[in-house]
């Protein structure tokens, strides 16, 4: 009976064998402590320069102006930022799913991936922000403008990953198999799938960032709610405060995507990261 590459023997217990030595759990702690000191201290000196050179508010508000603003105004956010989250998983969605199915077609459709893949990276050459008015006016106002920018923006990197992840599986593992009486779609199921999936994994993460992009775009040209309407509504009004909240909530909705798809990464990998574990120890005794 074929195995697939799923069934990584001795992986698991060889990490789980080798006890955690006290300076992996220091330097753990120390990859989360580090970035979140910078940023206080970061955050620390914006609020003393701005005061220092009594810059207006209305300019560059001070970190504790855009605490309150964000706290003052949680109900108008918390709104806006759930049409913004129904835009980015409708759009995402969509991305996955195209993505998925062009590098499929790319890596095992010679013809595909002569006339499609040029095709696919000179659609990220043409400005997001110059095809959105038009579809405006193709397909109307509602959500489906911001859903297919927000699908232009993901798909790029799940093709381009899962496309290299497919062709970067190991010849002789395939041709082992073959010699073992396995059929073209038991070498796919057993090998090819799950030897891409960490590139797949990698292309989604850089997509979950972009996808929130995507969509603060297709608000900005054309909306009635979402985080991005509301900060082209606040800064005609000099609401900068309110801006930089509106800005804080985007950045922590691409962390929790991002979080997310790494989340469900090591839960669907676990044989690739005790893989890389098992290396790492072998590589640092």
């Amino acid at each position: 009976m074929l195995k697939s590459a799923w069934d990584q023997p001795g992986a698991t217990e060889v990490a789980q064998a080798t006890p955690a030595a006290p300076g992996r759990w220091r330097a753990a702690i120390w990859q989360w402590l580090a970035p979140l000191l910078l940023l206080a201290a970061l955050v620390g000196l914006w609020e003393l320069l701005v005061r220092v050179f009594q810059t207006p508010r209305w300019l560059l508000p001070p970190p504790s102006a855009i605490g309150h603003a964000l706290a003052a105004n949680s109900a108008l956010l918390a709104r806006h930022a759930l049409v913004t989250t129904q835009e980015v998983a409708a759009g995402f969605a969509v991305a996955l799913a195209t993505g998925v199915g062009l590098a499929l077609a790319i890596a095992y459709w010679r013809v595909a991936a002569r006339a499609v893949y040029p095709l696919v990276i000179a659609s990220q050459t043409i400005p997001i922000i110059a095809i959105a008015p038009l579809l405006l006016v193709w397909v109307g106002y509602d959500l489906r403008p911001k859903v297919i920018v927000v699908a232009l923006i993901s798909f790029f990197p799940i093709v381009v990953n899962m496309a290299d992840g497919l062709r970067a599986v190991d010849p002789e593992m395939v041709n082992m198999l073959r010699s073992l009486g396995a059929s073209r779609w038991q070498v796919f199921r057993k090998v090819q799938v799950p030897g891409s999936l960490p590139y797949l994994f990698s292309g989604i993460k850089i997509a979950a960032a972009a996808s929130v992009i995507g969509a603060v775009i297709g608000e900005w040209v054309g909306a009635s709610a979402g985080l991005g309407y509301l900060m082209v509504q606040a800064a005609p009004r000099f609401q900068t405060s309110l801006v930089f909240a509106a800005v804080l909530v985007l950045s922590a909705l691409g962390i929790a995507l991002f979080l997310l798809v790494a989340g469900a990464e090591r839960l669907a990998l676990r044989w690739h990261h005790s893989a890389k574990r098992a290396k790492a120890l072998d590589l640092n005794p």
